[in-house]
């Protein structure tokens, strides 16, 4: 017996030895009848020593929770219901049954002495564990021996006891038994449960019932009250008895669902319990009066848990309602003036009262839904007004409770973890008038485990904030750093989904600054710490690192989501390579895409994307920078398989349509930023440019080109975006121009509206812009160009229309007809095809070939680069059908060259052709046309065209059917020439630099197939070449790239010798 003792409770020790003396001096007491025939009127001589005995036990081998009362009331029992031991198991039973031996130590004894010892050790408790550990029938019959024996010579100590063996098999709930009370079950099950009839009593009385359907457990109760009810004279005792009636009949099912089902709010929970508490603390009559508030709190928590156990039956029910109805008729005035004259209420009053209450709702749902007979709705009936009457007088008693342990109560809850810890655990972080104190934070401090989740984080903080913005002093200021340094524990071990839902409340409650705008303390060294973990962060670019990285980046993001977001952006435009590692960290918080509120149009509703602009947007100093940028940007909207952060349209919102202006610093940029958001693909039925104004849009961006027109004659002062921007101008403008729609306007009417508008205020721009806007216009316009074009073309007059425009007088059709080139290849291909000249007409070929060299050189300093590209095969292929005539002279040739050179004839055309045009273009009559800055770029895409040209060379001569070497040797230096010839004529400027690289690339393909040339000759021809070409480069005026040339020149020759 005992705590310690191997053998558990029936083991054999100093315990043990100390009971059985105890009952060993009651058995000699009570001499000369035994202990098995001890009467109630015996214990209170017989039964000394034993009590004696128990303190002893309890003062010499203390145990936790008196768990040695718990065994003393076991042994004893056990020793009742299990039969005597037969005389021949003697020599071996002690080895086999390990009750055998306590079991020998302790006399026969009978229900008496059990329930008096449970009375005096005050353990009702301890009492109805083991009872309903017991079988099903035996447990009844135990139940019905205790109301046999309070039902005789009745005192008020038997009816306490029964109260509250009556109130325990409520509270009374499975799967909380210890090894004691499983010892005692196994045991009693073990020996078959019958129990001994030599105890001095007699088999207790079946109640009234079925013979063949014994009854439940609550029909004994009721039938114990019946039998006692003359006896309760104590007020108090009549509440109990009251209460525990009706607390039984609020859980039979079939009065309906009432308060057990679906569970009190839980701020009126807790303020149940702490009203209990302060009645137990109050009343010093009450057997918890002297236990401390955790025990307090959990006993209350018991007696307001109730399980279905017991519930009555429906015949219990009607029963125990009659009952009731007639103790309230006899008892009820006589409480009524007792409640109504006392100053303090009882626990027991007020449980009374409580249950009555609920009881009373339970009736009217029994007579709105239940199937009565005429009896039962005659006792319901009586019964609720009896409840209302007794209430009405009564219940103003309940008003006047003492809630002000509540927030104590709550605490205890939440330490004991008790059946609603959770709900009290939300009390307790949204309740303003308990926070902060030292009880609070402590109680926060130690359970902080409790409070990882992601509403009671937000409630927390939302508390912290309350407290932080009117408490300023030094120890508010401690309490705040201690709450705050439990929160944030609590939400870094969060799951990244629910820490995105507290980043969500505080952005909705707080804004980007979140708590640093309202917390000193999380202001504190912020900064210094956000610089720390994001250097950190950004060293530590990897796969592995990412997980980390976003749970040190969650942390920051909650105390300040704005300065967070900053930071990140300004570190991934600047750090080289940590633009995608950052983008992903950012992408893992969805909740970043948050959208303010504000009514400043020019400020955008994003947060991310206002963050990046405050921190970023003017200050990119670098191609790199503004590179990774765009990168960042890309991957905040298609961050793969996460949630993008912000939207094409937020960002087009907020980078481009404010900057739309060809005098904006950040024009060329938008446009990039443009660009890359027309690469997200879009999923949803309606696209995102629909918000985006397309009109106004695509206005903008024609009024970019139509400024184009003017790109050499812009004032230096005057900002204007690159011409290489111009072909990306034109990239967007097409994708528009696909992307818009009627889908993307509300109303067809609409629709047409406003492509009148963009067509009218097009009409004031260079005609050429609404050519690109074809696409877009389809059926509704047809295409508007000078009217000399169709002097040259057969245009159908059906989708093209002729304009008078000054600048397009006579002899202009052919200028007309390149710049339609330049617009588009299917534009190009159609110009080409309806292009008319009669080839049999010398002087129209001659005048078509000279036109045409006019306008190209016209039309070459305003073409991109991409333009340029469209425009370049217009040449091949008129060179090719022979339609444009350039006679190839031999100004760069010593000697009449014997080869096969019709391959190649395109080539040197095409290269005399550039030769022609510069000779044109740098002549006195036209170099006014461009100011020096215009000269390197017309070089670089002329520079551009011989790269191609190269190209083709080398393609052809692969293609050849025979070895071609001298062919591609002769056409490579006649290129040479021409260039060194165009570079001679240029004005001064910095134009060196695209022709070296040219010259450097024909002089390298030059030796290649020299050097391939095997014939008998060879080496005398590329040493008659190289003099030629050196003696060429000496008459170079610029000294850079005379020098360059000469130098790999003399490497060639030194190459060949070898």
């Amino acid at each position: 017996m005992g705590p310690g003792c191997p053998g558990g409770p029936w083991a054999v020790g100093e315990e043990t030895a100390i009971l059985h003396g105890g009952f060993l001096l009651a058995a000699r007491l009570l001499q000369p009848r035994p202990l098995r025939e001890l009467r109630k009127a015996d214990w209170p001589r017989a039964g000394v020593p034993i009590t004696d005995a128990l303190r002893e036990i309890g003062e010499r081998c203390p145990s936790p929770l008196g768990l040695w009362k718990k065994e003393a009331v076991a042994i004893v029992w056990a020793k009742i219901l299990l039969p005597a031991p037969p005389a021949a198991s003697l020599e071996w039973g002690w080895k086999d049954d390990g009750f055998f031996s306590v079991g020998a130590m302790i006399p026969d004894v009978n229900h008496t002495a059990l329930f008096e010892l449970v009375k005096a050790l005050e353990v009702p408790r301890l009492f109805v564990q083991l009872l309903l550990a017991l079988p099903p029938a035996v447990c009844r019959e135990q139940l019905e021996n205790l109301v046999e024996y309070i039902s005789s010579e009745t005192s008020p100590s038997d009816i306490r006891f029964f109260l509250d063996v009556w109130w325990e098999v409520m509270k009374h709930r499975e799967g909380q038994e210890d090894a004691t009370v499983s010892a005692f079950s196994a045991l009693i099950h073990q020996h078959g449960a019958e129990p001994s009839l030599e105890d001095g009593l007699q088999p207790p009385k079946r109640f009234k019932g079925d013979p063949g359907n014994p009854p439940g457990l609550p029909m004994v109760l009721l039938e114990g009250l019946k039998q006692i009810r003359g006896s309760i004279a104590q007020p108090r005792l009549r509440c109990y008895a009251l209460a525990n009636l009706a607390e039984l009949l609020c859980l039979s099912s079939g009065l309906g669902p009432g308060d057990r089902d679906s569970p009190l709010p839980i701020t009126e929970h807790l303020a149940k319990l702490s009203a209990m508490v302060s009645l137990w603390s109050s009343d010093t009559d009450s057997q918890y009066h002297p236990c401390g508030l955790g025990e307090k709190v959990r006993e209350a928590e018991r007696s307001m848990s109730l399980l279905s156990l017991t519930k009555p039956s429906h015949e219990e029910l009607f029963g125990g309602l009659e009952l009731l109805c007639s103790l309230l008729q006899a008892w009820g005035e006589e409480l009524q003036d007792t409640l109504r004259g006392s100053e303090e209420l009882c626990s027991e009053s007020y449980r009374l009262l409580d249950t009555l209450t609920t009881l009373g709702k339970n009736l009217d749902f029994l007579l709105e839904t239940g199937d009565l007979g005429e009896g039962e709705t005659r006792v319901v009936l009586e019964l609720t007004q009896l409840t209302k009457d007794f209430l009405r007088d009564t219940s103003a008693v309940l008003k006047g409770l003492d809630t002000s342990l509540v927030s104590s109560v709550a605490m205890a809850v939440i330490a004991q973890r008790l059946d609603r810890h959770v709900d009290t655990c939300s009390v307790f972080a949204s309740e303003k008038t308990w926070a902060f104190s030292k009880d609070w934070v402590e109680c926060l401090v130690k359970n902080k485990a409790l409070f990882q989740n992601s509403e009671l984080v937000l409630k927390l903080l939302e508390t912290l904030v309350n407290f932080a913005t009117s408490h300023h002093d030094k120890e508010a200021q401690e309490l705040q750093m201690q709450v705050t340094k439990s929160i944030v524990e609590c939400y870094t071990e969060l799951s990244l989904n629910d820490k995105n839902k507290v980043i969500s409340g505080v952005l909705a409650s707080w804004g980007g600054p979140g708590l640093s705008q309202n917390v000193q303390v999380v202001r504190e060294g912020f900064q210094e710490d956000l610089n720390v973990t994001l250097n950190q962060i950004t060293k530590s670019v990897s796969d592995e690192g990412l997980t980390k990285a976003v749970a040190s980046m969650a942390r920051l993001t909650l105390l300040s989501p704005e300065a967070t977001v900053k930071q990140v952006c300004h570190l991934a435009v600047v750090n080289l390579g940590a633009h995608q590692f950052l983008a992903q960290i950012l992408c893992s918080f969805p909740a970043l895409s948050f959208l303010e509120s504000h009514e400043d149009p020019g400020r955008p509703h994003s947060l991310v994307l206002r963050c990046l602009q405050e921190a970023v947007w003017g200050k990119l100093s670098t191609v790199r920078e503004e590179e990774q940028f765009l990168q960042f940007l890309s991957f905040l909207m298609q961050p793969g398989s996460a949630t993008p952060l912000v939207s094409p349209a937020e960002v087009t919102k907020t980078f481009v349509l404010p900057y739309l202006k060809s005098d904006s610093p950040q024009i060329e940029l938008s446009l990039q930023v443009l660009s890359k958001v027309l690469e997200i693909p879009f999923c949803s039925e309606e696209h995102w440019i629909k918000s985006c104004h397309p009109f106004p849009l695509l206005l903008s961006l024609c009024k970019l080109l139509d400024g184009y027109t003017k790109y050499w004659h812009q004032p230096r002062e005057q900002l204007f975006p690159s011409l290489e921007t111009k072909d990306l101008i034109l990239s967007i403008l097409c994708q528009l121009c696909e992307l818009v729609g009627p889908e993307t306007i509300p109303s067809s009417e609409l629709w047409v509206q406003s492509l009148a508008w963009l067509h009218r205020k097009v009409a004031s721009l260079d005609w050429t812009v609404g050519l690109r806007l074809k696409k877009l216009y389809g059926d509704y316009f047809k295409n508007e160009v000078p009217a000399t074009l169709f002097e040259i073309c057969r245009l159908p007059e059906d989708e093209w229309t002729s304009q008078c425009w000054p600048a397009y007088g006579p002899g202009s059709g052919l200028l007309a007809w390149m710049e339609c080139c330049c617009v588009s290849p299917e534009l190009r291909d159609t110009m080409l095809a309806l292009l008319t000249i009669n080839v049999d007409n010398p002087e129209e070929v001659n005048l078509f070939s000279k036109g045409f060299l006019v306008a190209l050189i016209q039309v070459l300093p305003w073409c991109s680069h991409g333009e340029w590209k469209r425009l370049a095969p217009v040449l091949e292929q008129l060179l090719q059908r022979q339609v444009l005539h350039v006679p190839y002279t031999l100004e760069y040739v010593q000697h009449m060259p014997l080869l096969n050179l019709r391959p190649f004839a395109c080539h040197l055309q095409l290269s005399v052709l550039f030769l022609r045009g510069f000779q044109l273009l740098c002549s006195s009559s036209c170099s006014s046309w461009l100011p020096p800055e215009a000269w390197l770029h017309v070089v670089q895409l002329y520079c551009a065209s011989l790269t191609d040209l190269l190209a083709s060379i080398k393609a052809t001569a692969g293609a050849a059917s025979e070895p071609c070497v001298q062919e591609v040797s002769f056409t490579c230096i006649q290129v040479f020439c021409h260039l060194l010839h165009v570079a001679a004529m240029l004005p001064a400027g910095d134009c060196g630099e695209p022709l070296l690289v040219v010259a450097l690339e024909v002089l390298s393909q030059y030796e290649v197939s020299s050097r391939a040339d095997t014939s008998p000759c060879a080496a005398l021809r590329r040493a008659n070449e190289g003099h030629f070409l050196e003696s060429i480069t000496d008459n170079v005026g610029h000294e850079e790239l005379r020098s360059t040339l000469l130098q790999k020149l003399s490497k060639l020759g030194a190459r060949s010798e070898n």
